[in-house]
């Protein structure tokens, strides 16, 4: 554990403002690769993005999850004092998900989906990729997105398009998805459609 955790926003108020307008950004344009470089420090287990996420949108009331690459790591400890998030070790009971090794990615629909009623009361899942511009393409169309655009993320489960595909079904319930690099991010909300459904 760690005895002195770093130091996480350099300006807290200012960077988390500008982090959240970033964030929102890319939500409002799912798949564009957008720069999220506010400066922080945290595990390198973390990358800066996903460290950047964390520290915008979580709080006291948002359970954490974490994967086996962060959970034996600083980054719950981290995340505890930085954001006072709890950390779950229930997949069906986080309102974040941070995972290191995307491509092992439990089910999507093992985190919570949201009702009819309250789709809002789903998880977000932050996944840790090598690349926004390198790896399998997918066609994505959609609210926010005009006519059509193209992700190419790396590395994602092998059944990735399956797991899109079977979300978009389930909408207005369903999550999330935000893919970081360490300085850049690309939305995938649930609203999304790939070109090809399997």
């Amino acid at each position: 554990m760690m005895t002195t955790p770093t130091s996480g926003f350099a300006d807290p108020v200012l960077s988390a403002q500008s982090s959240f307008r970033a964030l929102m950004a890319a939500m409002a344009r799912p798949g564009t690769i957008c720069a999220l470089t506010e400066p922080v420090s945290a595990p390198r287990q973390l990358s800066r993005a996903a460290a950047v996420v964390a520290l915008a949108l979580c709080d006291q009331d948002t359970p954490v999850w974490l994967d086996a690459g962060l959970a034996g790591t600083d980054v719950p400890y981290w995340l505890r004092f930085h954001t006072g998030a709890p950390i779950v070790s229930e997949t069906g009971r986080a309102a974040f998900a941070f995972l290191a090794e995307p491509q092992n990615a439990p089910p999507f629909d093992a985190f919570p989906l949201g009702t009819a009623e309250y789709p809002d009361r789903s998880a977000t899942l932050v996944l840790q990729v090598e690349s926004l511009e390198d790896g399998p393409a997918f066609t994505l169309s959609g609210p926010g997105i005009k006519g059509q655009s193209m992700i190419r993320a790396r590395p994602l489960p092998q059944d990735f398009a399956h797991r899109l595909a079977a979300h978009r079904a389930l909408f207005p319930r369903g999550t999330d998805l935000l893919l970081v690099t360490d300085t850049a991010i690309a939305a995938l909300p649930r609203s999304v459609q790939l070109a090809d459904e399997p």
